[in-house]
């Protein structure tokens, strides 16, 4: 059986692996607040959002197609590359999940290919227009989804401020379920489509493709895998950002959800891969911090950031060592 194929065959396992460990932890992130304000039992939200997660990931291929041909140039990408990137991305997914903290799995997959292309063929072979976007959207999107959650929730302040409470929340409890699903849905549009440009890149590279082709079956297991890995948890995830953050009610659970929704979905529409995480952990620290500063537990905040700015060299370092691992192989 000649060697291509078996890497072929490796990567994409992995990248369904992959898919399943977006679920299980980034996915994880989308359902946090509706958990935690206990609207939704968390059988019944990880069940929405393993559904609405397949119909992101099933809708739009801008992200893949940026994931896919944008990072390692295509004349210098090779199956081992592909691999490397996506074994280091997967080991510090499951890493980080163990330990109950949300990543970036997007932003980890993206360093673990950047270090493996390194490590292959030096620092020629990137992209460094694409990456330069997708490093700059690590600090803009959180800073997007901190701004969109305190200023929705100042208006729904407002709004509200005449209303009953117990009318408040009924209303807001509803409102809170179909911002999730929004959220899901986009978190599968934009992550959700990591898996499929994984697997299409090692299509392309293994059958010589001209173009960046994306098939109808790539599309249907990436998305099945990270609907399973949602199915099977992060709860530990959950508890971190929907219960240990800050106090959360079906209203601030609503404006958080709704906000982080946004700038993935403009982000998506921009094929400009985002991380979930980034999105609803500063939307909901932007929700916390229009009663006070002091309702945002800073400590489980800066852990959480502290851990974001870790992934980024922990998965391009992965990459690398795993990239001069596969090279000295037969």
């Amino acid at each position: 059986m000649p060697e291509s194929f078996v890497l072929l065959v490796l990567i994409i396992v992995a990248a369904i692996g992959f898919g399943m460990a977006n679920g299980a932890n980034d996915a994880a992130n989308a359902i946090a607040t509706v958990v935690g304000t206990r609207v939704l039992s968390p059988k019944r939200a990880v069940i929405m959002a393993a559904c609405c997660n397949f119909l992101g990931a099933a809708t739009g291929t801008a992200v893949a197609a940026t994931i896919g041909k944008g990072i390692i140039i295509p004349e210098f990408l090779t199956m081992r590359i592909v691999l490397a990137g996506v074994l280091a991305i997967i080991i510090w997914a499951v890493f980080a999940t163990r330990k109950g903290m949300p990543i970036s799995l997007t932003h980890g997959l993206v360093a673990g290919l950047v270090g493996a292309g390194i490590a292959a063929a030096g620092s020629g072979v990137i992209v460094w227009e694409v990456l330069t976007r997708v490093i700059t959207a690590v600090g803009v999107a959180p800073l997007l989804g901190f701004a969109g959650g305190f200023l929705v929730m100042v208006a729904i302040a407002w709004v509200a401020r005449n209303k009953a409470p117990a009318k408040t929340r009924t209303t807001f409890s509803r409102l809170q379920i179909v911002s999730t699903a929004l959220l899901s849905y986009s978190h599968g549009k934009n992550d959700g489509q990591m898996p499929i440009g994984l697997i299409s890149m090692a299509l392309m590279v293994y059958y010589g493709w001209g173009e960046f082709h994306i098939p109808v079956w790539a599309v249907v297991a990436s998305a099945s895998a990270i609907s399973m890995g949602t199915a099977m948890g992060g709860w530990r995830v959950i508890k971190t950002l929907g219960m240990k953050m800050t106090t959360l009610r079906p209203v601030h659970g609503f404006a958080a959800t709704l906000s982080a929704a946004a700038v993935i979905e403009l982000a998506s529409h921009l094929g400009i891969p985002v991380s979930t995480t980034h999105c609803s952990s500063t939307a909901i620290m932007g929700v916390g911090a229009t009663r006070r500063l002091s309702a945002v537990r800073w400590g489980v905040a800066r852990d959480i950031v502290l851990t974001w700015i870790i992934t980024f060299p922990a998965c391009g370092f992965l990459g690398w060592a795993i990239a001069i691992c596969l090279s000295r192989l037969p």
